[in-house]
């Protein structure tokens, strides 16, 4: 069974995150993002817009790229 792009996606966001040592209060706060609405993309409950991806790409540091 192929997993659901969204929770690819949400994966692949908390793998960055934790591997830049940042929790998810602060990537959201980074990110001008609701702390629960992070929660929400991390577990691929949401489908994100470009501008939420460009948000996160920007507070992470990396390229929107890098998230797929």
């Amino acid at each position: 069974m192929e997993v659901e792009p969204k929770k690819l996606f949400g994966n692949r966001i908390r793998e960055l995150r934790k591997a830049k040592g940042i929790s998810q209060e602060a990537l959201a706060h980074l990110a001008g993002i609701d702390r629960g609405y992070m929660g929400h993309i991390e577990r691929g409950n949401r489908n994100v817009t470009i501008e939420k991806i460009y948000q996160l790409a920007h507070a992470l540091k990396v390229s929107p790229r890098d998230f797929f």
